[in-house]
């Protein structure tokens, strides 16, 4: 019996292989199409994300993971939900390792003594009481230092040094980030006493040094690591140049103090049709504690409540459930995204399709998608509301979900990446000038009609996007 069960599965596998079982195309009704198209107008002229993140950022502030402002800011969020009118209101607990920071100071000594702008990285260690001082040892790119002899570090601070540019995609990141998060773990690996590392940022002229996680996990292993503001990086190389050995103090009151648990705060538009079927999208809760978190990531939380809201007010519920996620503690690993697909990942196939936004408030300008072939009809339908907007599709890229949402689409979940014109976004990324003046209201609201527009025609969609268990593993689209 097991042996013709298998014989008979097997021809049918080869038959729908041949296309005579082909499967049926994931399509958007034109009524929703027409109602997409009304629903991306009125967002354009809707002001509910900017007051969101405008009381999001004035009433709680900066929300570093694990402060007392984390809880502040989960109270706000559900409050939030619940004044917009989502049906479901929930939270699930994340835990995670409690990183502080109290206080940071550097200075070189010696002939050329003066003070530099720095700010610890999460993760790092705190310095021995009345700091450390030691020679510096500089190297231009990350992988100068892994090929440096231990022998050239050990005892010493290394000061990584690889520049970022302005890119509209933000790509450079891809050079900033990496330099933060492994470039203390490597120096550490090699004996160095401290880490300092230029700023992942683009704003040459200001002295306001960006903050980001490092790759540390085992606090016995941590050492102290800081990011200097990019004018106090080039004087430091215009020291260095003088050929002469330069010592720096380093004071950092940092550090690992046992574990926290926040949560994931959960806004929910319940479907008329197939209300276990979800639409997911969000930002999240959690920022930096040297601004205010605007547009990190601030504007992403507003962005996915607006848009959720908007689908709230329409003439008639839509048929999936919209869900809204305002996830914990991105900044310092992912933990809040991390959480959720560990939970949801037996539940993968009923998310039609999700992203979220964390990359600022500029204007939304590509869209990518992945998905299963069938549904990239629906995906150049849903392109085609969005072109008037300035949204291009792009189908030769994979679509990867956002940050936290990455996790999900590496469970199988179908996935959008809907780009953000970052050219400036590096301007203020993790430093003190994250604040609610940097975001432009037109180009918020912007972003809300593209997530309004897509979620509500992938809520809409006769099938689905191809989300299942390990579907979309091989695409290399995770964000």
């Amino acid at each position: 019996m097991r042996r013709h069960f298998r014989l008979t599965a097997l021809a049918a596998g080869l038959v729908f292989a041949s296309g005579a079982f082909a499967a049926s195309p994931t399509t958007i009704p034109a009524d929703a199409v027409a109602a997409a198209t009304t629903l991306r107008d009125k967002a354009m002229a809707d002001d509910t994300a900017y007051n969101v993140v405008s009381s999001l950022t004035t009433e709680v502030g900066e929300r570093l993971a694990g402060s007392p402002a984390d809880q502040r800011g989960r109270d706000w969020a559900v409050a939030k939900f619940k004044a917009l009118g989502f049906d479901k209101v929930y939270v699930e607990p994340v835990t995670f390792p409690l990183w502080e920071r109290h206080s940071e100071h550097a200075a070189i000594v010696g002939e050329h003594a003066q003070n530099l702008a720095l700010t610890a990285l999460g993760y790092s260690a705190g310095t021995p009481a009345g700091g450390l001082t030691a020679e510096v040892v500089a190297f231009p790119t990350l992988q100068a230092l892994k090929d440096a002899d231990p022998a050239t570090i050990k005892g010493k601070i290394v000061f990584l040094d690889a520049k970022m540019t302005r890119q509209k995609d933000g790509h450079d990141y891809g050079i900033g980030s990496p330099q933060r998060t492994q470039g203390p773990v490597i120096a550490a690996s090699k004996g160095a006493a401290a880490t300092l590392v230029r700023s992942a940022g683009t704003d040459t002229h200001s002295r306001t040094p960006h903050t980001g996680v490092t790759g540390f996990t085992d606090p016995a292993k941590a050492i102290p690591a800081a990011a200097l503001s990019l004018p106090d990086a080039d004087q430091l190389d215009r020291l260095l140049a003088l050929g002469k050995p330069l010592q720096i103090k380093l004071d950092l009151d940092v550090g690992f103090k046992g574990t926290y648990t926040g949560a994931n705060v959960i806004g929910e538009i319940t479907g008329k049709k197939h209300p276990n079927e979800v639409v997911a999208i969000g930002g999240h809760l959690d920022s930096w504690d040297l601004g205010t978190g605007a547009i990190d990531d601030g504007a992403g939380v507003a962005i996915a409540m607006a848009a959720a809201k908007l689908i709230h007010d329409m003439p008639q519920r839509p048929d999936r459930t919209i869900r809204v996620i305002a996830f914990a503690n991105e900044e310092m690993g992912l933990w809040g995204g991390r959480a959720y697909a560990d939970k949801h990942a037996g539940e993968v196939a009923k998310f039609q399709l999700g992203t979220e936004s964390d990359f600022g408030s500029g204007p939304v300008w590509r869209m990518t998608a992945s998905v299963k072939p069938e549904a990239r009809g629906a995906i150049e339908q849903i392109a085609k509301v969005l072109e008037p907007i300035g949204v291009a599709y792009d189908a030769n890229k994979p679509g990867g979900g956002g940050s936290d949402l990455s996790q999900m689409h590496g469970k199988g979940m179908a996935a959008l990446s809907l780009t953000q014109d970052g050219t400036t976004y590096f301007d203020f990324h993790h430093n003190a000038n994250d604040t609610l003046d940097k975001i432009d209201p037109k180009e918020l609201a912007q972003n809300v009609a593209v997530y309004a527009t897509f979620a509500y025609m992938a809520a809409q969609a006769k099938g689905d996007f191809g989300s299942a268990p390990g579907a979309f593993a091989k695409d290399g689209a995770h964000d």
